[in-house]
């Protein structure tokens, strides 16, 4: 009986290599993984990758880390809510050569905060759309050579003494930013612009400003009027 001893050791060796072949695919969680299968594509011209969702990870924290614009991750696993859990498998597009997740320029997960945490105190009563336009005033001054040229100078600009948004001058925006006022950010970072190029916005109902309702008026959104410079 001894005999049959090898071939059976060969046959368990030659199983667990296959099985090891199989599974090798997932082993390391939290790492993306090229998959050529084109059951996953959505297009037929592009190279996906996959990759597994780990405790505490958002949609924008895999979004940023992988350059993918957050709307076409939420599309390409048919998403309609910002939930993800622990071990989902989410599949992403591969971004076009040269192509950056944010239009604006290399924006760094420092601004991106900072500027999501303005939208949060200044907007965080707004609809969407309301929010995208706060981001949006903020990368217009960045745009405008009467403003400074980071988004964390812009924000924390001040005249006088004064600051030019409230936020900074009361400690609100060090409050912590909702998911909501992060992907405002992030669609205003990726050229969204309801306002059609405002650089000053202010509520008419509870501003004191005199000089800020001379300007002329793009639109109004929410609580929020949009204004540009008056030169």
């Amino acid at each position: 009986m001894s005999k049959f001893v090898p071939k059976l050791a060969v046959k368990l060796v030659i199983l667990m290599l296959m099985i090891n072949m199989i599974l090798g695919v997932n082993i390391s969680g939290g790492e993306c993984d090229e998959d050529l299968d084109a059951q996953f594509a959505y297009q037929s011209d592009s190279k996906m990758v996959s990759c597994t969702v780990q405790k505490g990870d958002t949609l924008y924290d895999i979004a940023m880390e992988y350059q993918v614009p957050l709307r076409e991750l939420m599309l390409s696993n048919n998403l309609t809510g910002s939930l993800i859990l622990p071990g989902q498998v989410l599949i992403l597009p591969e971004a076009s050569t040269g192509e950056k997740a944010l239009s604006r320029g290399g924006i760094s997960r420092e601004e991106l905060m900072i500027l999501a945490r303005l939208i949060h105190a200044e907007a965080r009563g707004e609809s969407f759309e309301g929010q995208v336009a706060v981001g949006a005033v903020i990368l217009n001054r960045l745009e405008n050579p009467h403003f400074p040229k980071t988004i964390r100078e812009v924000i924390y600009q001040k005249n006088s003494r004064v600051y030019q948004f409230s936020p900074v001058g009361d400690g609100s925006i060090e409050l912590e930013p909702n998911e909501k006022a992060v992907q405002a950010a992030v669609q205003a970072l990726q050229g969204e612009d309801p306002t059609g190029g405002a650089l000053f916005f202010y509520n008419p109902d509870i501003s004191r400003d005199k000089w800020i309702r001379t300007l002329p008026v793009m639109t109004r959104i929410g609580n929020h009027v949009f204004a540009t410079s008056s030169i």
